[in-house]
């Protein structure tokens, strides 16, 4: 258990330091801002307790706001996440269910049911986080523009960590 602490701690401090000082400068006219500390909340194994998913989602989203500047923009998109995460999780759920205590990786239940399922968190995420951040509706087809296309960014670099992972 306390390999698994230290494990997932290591990821999350890694995740949060590439989105603070990597992809925090990674903008393209204000469309594109690949968001990939989510991803803390995606690799979570399948049977972590929903209470400690929404805490760790708030600190992770609290902590991505203190270094942006944004006051609780992301720890509330990431909460709405975390608190989704359960449902999608029981939605796209394998025929034989989910082996308990596997982390949920593309290695553990191949490429096609991971894209679904990371597709699913992010588009909640960015779609929550954006429309948070604009608080209209009067810009509402260039907020869909920036989620789809920041969720294509995201995706992307969630996939090529999720290779480099799977190749361990």
């Amino acid at each position: 258990m306390i390999n698994t602490i230290l494990k997932y701690g290591l990821i999350s401090v890694v995740l949060i330091l590439l989105q603070i000082l990597v992809l925090n400068n990674i903008q393209f006219s204000g469309y594109v801002n690949p968001y990939v500390y989510i991803m803390i909340i995606l690799i979570l194994p399948s049977l972590t307790p929903s209470w400690l998913i929404l805490l760790i989602a708030f600190f992770t989203g609290l902590v991505i706001d203190l270094f942006f500047g944004s006051p609780g923009m992301h720890a509330s998109a990431t909460l709405i996440a975390g608190f989704a995460r359960p449902f999608v999780l029981r939605i796209i759920a394998p025929r034989d269910g989910y082996d308990p205590g596997s982390s949920l990786s593309m290695a553990s239940y191949g490429f096609r049911w991971f894209v679904i399922y990371a597709t699913t968190i992010v588009l909640i995420h960015h779609t929550s986080l954006f429309f948070i951040e604009v608080f209209r509706f009067t810009d509402f087809f260039r907020t869909i523009l920036r989620i789809i296309l920041s969720s294509i960014f995201t995706l992307a670099f969630i996939l090529l960590i999720e290779y480099y992972r799977k190749g361990r």
